[in-house]
């Protein structure tokens, strides 16, 4: 069987560390072609080594999503260099302070709208209007969120912000389905990344209660959640769009 994403030409923001860097690895694997983007500009050159060591054909741009002309930057350096866009994983993204809705600030809150929600809608907005343009389709994944589809204390800018990526997912769907666009989230439940070690703190007891509450009884790992991204970008979820999709060892069947 042939690589899922064999030529394909791939954006994935946030993909400096975490489930980015993992997405860049499983794509590498399976033969996209790879646009990296991240505002962090040392952890995006090191992903950019490591899917070249794996002989990946790839390129990055220092990009900060939250602003309009950066994310259409990203889809122009990706036509640039490879003529077109196939799938976009828009992963970046940031948890922001920890406080209860009374005592979230406003810059606070405005932070992580900008780039969690207000970013990916407009790298949406700039990858579907290439995609309208080439006239044969493509895949968009966003990053939603556990916190997506069911509320989280001390979080409420981040989960007000996932929430709606859930929903412009599936408004984007609807709207472009009849041009072949699909687009889908996915909804990480606790994964073993940066963002959850800073959630968590150095204490490895909150960590092993937390994975204790879920089915499985641990952690996911950013590959699993990578793999999932490379499937709905591939040919192989060709019937599936509009799915915010928990990818969560169980957590929200409880």
């Amino acid at each position: 069987m042939s690589a899922m994403l064999e030529g394909k030409v791939a954006i994935i923001t946030g993909a400096g560390s975490g489930i980015g860097r993992a997405a860049a690895r499983v794509f590498a694997r399976e033969h996209a072609k790879l646009v990296l983007a991240d505002w962090i500009e040392e952890g995006g050159n090191e992903t950019l080594r490591v899917v070249q060591d794996l002989n990946a054909e790839a390129v990055f741009i220092k990009a900060d999503v939250s602003k309009w002309e950066d994310a259409k930057s990203i889809v122009t350096k990706a036509v640039a260099s490879y003529g077109r866009v196939d799938c976009a994983f828009n992963n970046a993204g940031i948890e922001g302070a920890s406080a209860t809705t009374h005592e979230c600030s406003e810059e606070n809150w405005n932070k992580v709208i900008a780039v969690d929600l207000t970013g990916v809608w407009h790298c949406m907005k700039a990858e579907i209007e290439q995609m309208l343009k080439q006239g044969h389709g493509g895949a968009i994944v966003n990053t939603s969120s556990g916190a997506g589809l069911a509320g989280v204390r001390g979080m409420p800018a981040y989960v007000a912000a996932k929430h709606g990526v859930a929903g412009l997912t599936k408004a984007a769907a609807v709207e472009y389905g009849r041009e072949r666009i699909r687009v889908n989230a996915v909804c990480p439940g606790p994964i073993r990344t940066p963002m959850m070690a800073r959630l968590l703190g150095e204490r490895p007891d909150a960590e092993q209660r937390f994975a204790r509450g879920g089915p499985l009884k641990r952690l996911g790992e950013a590959e699993e959640i990578a793999e999932t991204v490379a499937w709905l970008c591939s040919d192989r979820a060709s019937y599936v769009t509009g799915v915010p999709m928990p990818v969560d060892g169980g957590f929200m069947a409880q």
